[in-house]
């Protein structure tokens, strides 16, 4: 059986401290790749499309902050976890710390090639300064959320071939490469929540993971729309025309947003797990496209 499935079980497989519900026979590997260095990517990289290109743009200047926020929020409570959930999360740990240095080089190329992303730079600073004095279980809870986030883009990203058609191959390539590890390790923040609240009552820790999901999305949705405007204003691109193609780009086609509707859902339903849905094929096919990728220098 590769993951527990039944709300009840899932709760009192951790209530009793036995391993997560996460798929017994996971890996999760980490793939240190480098993209970018030899050619950088154009102004607009993504099928010379701007709004798509600003979409993608605006999500990568926020995951140098937004990881290493993650990574503090899931070792805060790291201590007296499951061996296999000790060992995920220090993969973990390194597949994020490996994105952070991507996304810091691609976020640089984004800047020569002419916009302006210290805006959504400052703004997420500001955002994760006002956790700081809050207790570090909604930090965890906050991660977890948009943990779920990036799994669901993952998933959608490698599923729909869609989403980076006409794309320049090297860049392609990156936004692959960490869907991939976004799959793989989707289960850890959820995992480490379920031990750090082994103690919460089932309706508690249903209502806090809720309600913190209610607040991340209105949070990411906002930001994210307006940063992707503000890179569009940047080429000149600005009124209502360009408001409309953004909302068919995200809710039309391809519709990242209206196609994980029903996986962000799910996570509202009692006894989620993100691992009820084992979506590891993806992987294991996206794995297999990268025979020429480069790897790190030993």
């Amino acid at each position: 059986m590769n993951a527990i499935t039944d709300p009840i079980a899932v709760e009192r497989a951790v209530a009793e401290g036995k391993v997560a519900p996460t798929p017994t026979d996971l890996t999760i590997t980490v793939r240190d790749r480098r993209f970018g260095r030899d050619e950088k990517p154009g102004r607009w990289w993504l099928a010379n499309d701007p709004v798509a290109t600003a979409w993608h743009n605006a999500l990568s200047a926020t995951f140098p902050r937004g990881e290493a926020f993650f990574i503090e929020a899931v070792k805060a409570h790291r201590d007296g976890v499951p061996p296999k959930l000790e060992a995920e999360i220090r993969a973990f740990v390194k597949q994020e710390i490996n994105h952070t240095r991507e996304h810091i080089v691609f976020n640089r190329a984004a800047s020569e090639a002419g916009y302006d992303i210290d805006k959504i730079d400052r703004r997420v600073e500001e955002m994760l300064a006002l956790t700081k004095d809050r207790p570090v279980i909604l930090n965890l809870a906050a991660t977890m959320a948009l943990e779920h986030y990036t799994a669901m883009m993952a998933h959608e990203f490698l599923a729909n071939p869609q989403h980076f058609a006409g794309a320049e191959p090297e860049t392609a390539a990156m936004w692959r490469w960490h869907a991939i590890e976004e799959i793989e390790h989707k289960g850890v923040a959820y995992d480490t929540w379920l031990h750090a609240t082994r103690g919460w009552s089932r309706w508690k820790r249903w209502k806090v993971k809720s309600l913190m999901m209610v607040v991340v999305t209105k949070n990411f949705l906002t930001h994210r729309v307006q940063d992707t405007l503000d890179l569009l204003a940047q080429d000149g691109l600005t009124g209502a025309k360009w408001k409309w193609r953004l909302a068919a780009y995200l809710l039309g086609k391809p519709g990242v947003l209206r196609r994980i509707f029903p996986a962000w859902v799910s996570y509202f339903l009692p006894g989620f797990h993100p691992w009820q849905h084992d979506d590891r094929k993806l992987i294991n096919k996206a794995d297999s496209e990268f025979p020429d990728a480069r790897l790190a220098a030993a």
